[in-house]
């Protein structure tokens, strides 16, 4: 009964005001060798990204729920899963301090189970949609959602270049859906003002912030831009 009780609540919630802005660093840009110093350098961010990456659903494997459980930070961890079989493994990382987990629709057999396990985990559950992923291919399911994230990059490795095509996604998805929508890939101070007018509300960065000189600066620069197409 959990999800259904969960999906009414969120049907019966009209969409009276925008979810509030949210700054994500991603740590798959940090420095691995330092990687709780560079951790502390973002504590003005909102959250922290944690991107898991098993070297089957895309190419590249990053790290588990264990070296996630070794970070210190106030922020909240939001754990992106881009990894095949994801319902085998949300327990672990909520046990690593998961405040949100997102899966990949295109790796998921069934969603809707899968969801209502990271519930049952007092976790927010999100779904992510890869660039070629139409939003209608999660349309059922945003009712059950706390958040999305539009993947705005092919998922798989840093420094890519943002896609401005998926923002269309972006709009669509935000006519129903009062979450919270995530763009992840590309951001910059330039590309989050795209995505901010396009209705997204938190905003996934990685190399834009580690790879500065001064990622705590980078993440207000973001804010503010933020703040101002929003």
């Amino acid at each position: 009964m959990l999800i259904q009780e969960y999906a009414m609540k969120k049907i019966k919630t009209a969409i009276e005001k925008k979810p509030a802005i949210k700054i994500i660093p991603s740590i798959l840009s940090a420095d691995f060798s330092n990687l709780q110093k560079d951790v502390d350098k973002v504590k003005n961010a909102d959250w922290l990204q944690i991107d898991v990456m098993d070297g089957h659903f895309v190419n590249n494997i990053t790290f588990g729920p264990i070296v996630m459980k070794g970070i210190k930070t106030k922020l909240k961890l939001d754990v992106h899963l881009m990894i095949e079989n994801p319902e085998k493994f949300l327990k672990q990382f909520v046990d690593a301090g998961a405040y949100s987990i997102t899966f990949h629709i295109e790796a998921s057999k069934n969603p809707l189970k899968i969801i209502s396990t990271i519930k049952k985990l007092n976790a927010g559950a999100g779904i992510a949609i890869n660039p070629e992923t139409p939003a209608s291919k999660i349309k059922k399911l945003l009712p059950y959602l706390d958040q999305v994230i539009v993947m705005t990059v092919n998922p798989g490795s840093g420094g890519q270049k943002f896609l401005s095509s998926c923002l269309s996604k972006v709009k669509e998805i935000r006519k129903s859906f009062a979450g919270d929508i995530e763009v992840d890939g590309g951001i910059n101070e330039k590309t989050i003002a795209l995505a901010a007018k396009a209705g997204a509300n938190a905003f996934v960065a990685g190399s834009y912030v580690f790879k500065s000189s001064s990622p705590s600066k980078r993440v207000e620069l973001l804010r503010k831009t933020a703040q101002k197409y929003y």
